[in-house]
């Protein structure tokens, strides 16, 4: 059995109000007597309630994190960004992943709601995110991570995908490429559908460049795989030569299964990622990709959050949007004109 204050007091000689100042007002406790109250913590292994404390309080310290994809390092390095500042404010960071299902993200923000959290970034599976209504009504504040809100009565941090998707396109086409595939889905996903749709204006520029899309149905490795399988079991020109994907895992496994296939990248098919993972650069052919500012957009996202909670008579929703840049490696070396 974990022991109780209770028993502290009765070690230590003291009342149990002097192990609450002990534990919550310190100073207001002789230095004597702090010592021997944790002398007596230490030796019955005492450990404080403090989850019944903070839910009497109304609210815990804890700042939760909401991503589609717990395994996708760029969401472990956007939750990286926003645990340095939750630690710098003395609170607990956890990351819930969603694993791009509505059902699953609706189920764990009522559970995030009923633990009283200090806040929530979300990244949200579709557009519309029923639970935020109860949220609001509840007072836990919401952040949008990694996607733009669309009112102003939300605060938000993103990165302009249109524009990442538009420049990725154009690479693609100063290489040479007029047949390029885009690879991504779900289509519920607003980054997915934003980064296709800049691919697109780009690609309408050109009267000669055409682009296929090749839907996939999570953002994965695996997916990226069945994707590469439909690309290849293509024939003669209606195979596209360039492919560009919505994110790096999927950009990844398009890669390993054209080189298991015995094909070259970029010779048979030149790739381009989104998100510069570690992994991009370390890949069996470098990894050209947009990149996202990961661990800036965390800790962007949670200032937001916690200048929300902290002060909510001065401040002021604001809508973030940061602008990919383009890192150019292997997999879309310069290749001859193709048709």
């Amino acid at each position: 059995m974990a022991a109780s204050m209770r028993e502290v007091a009765a070690l230590a000689g003291v009342s149990m109000g002097t192990i609450s100042n002990v534990l919550n007002h310190p100073e207001l406790v002789s230095e004597a007597t702090r010592q021997r109250v944790h002398a007596a913590i230490t030796q019955l292994g005492f450990v404080r309630n403090d989850a019944a404390r903070q839910l009497r309080a109304g609210q815990s310290r804890m700042l939760a994190v909401v991503v589609l994809d717990a395994r996708n390092p760029f969401f472990v390095d956007v939750a990286s960004g926003a645990e340095e500042v939750a630690e710098a404010n003395e609170l607990l960071m956890v990351m819930v992943s969603t694993g791009e299902s509505e059902e699953r993200e609706n189920r764990q923000l009522g559970q995030l709601m009923e633990q009283r959290v200090h806040g929530i970034l979300l990244c949200p599976t579709g557009e519309s995110t029923p639970m935020l209504a109860n949220l609001d009504r509840q007072g836990t504040p919401v952040v949008l991570l990694d996607r733009g809100s669309r009112t102003p009565g939300r605060s938000s941090v993103a990165v302009d995908d249109v524009h990442g998707g538009r420049i990725a396109a154009r690479h693609l086409m100063e290489q040479g490429h007029r047949n390029l595939a885009f690879v991504g889905g779900p289509d519920t996903i607003r980054q997915v559908r934003d980064r296709r749709d800049g691919a697109l204006s780009a690609v309408a520029e050109s009267a000669n460049t055409r682009m296929r899309t090749v839907a996939t149905r999570s953002l994965s490795i695996e997916a990226g795989a069945q994707a590469a399988r439909e690309i290849l079991a293509m024939s003669g020109d209606e195979r596209p030569t360039a492919a560009f994907c919505a994110n790096d895992l999927l950009a990844l496994g398009v890669l390993q299964e054209f080189i298991q296939h015995g094909k070259r990248v970029p010779e048979d098919l030149a790739i381009v990622g989104y998100d510069d993972i570690d992994y991009a650069a370390g890949a069996a052919v470098p990894l050209t990709s947009v990149a996202q500012p990961r661990n800036e957009l965390g800790r962007a996202a949670a200032e937001l959050l916690l200048d929300q909670v902290n002060n909510p008579d001065t401040h002021r929703h604001q809508q973030l949007s940061f602008t990919p840049t383009l890192v150019v490696r292997e997999s879309t070396a310069a290749c001859p004109a193709r048709g």
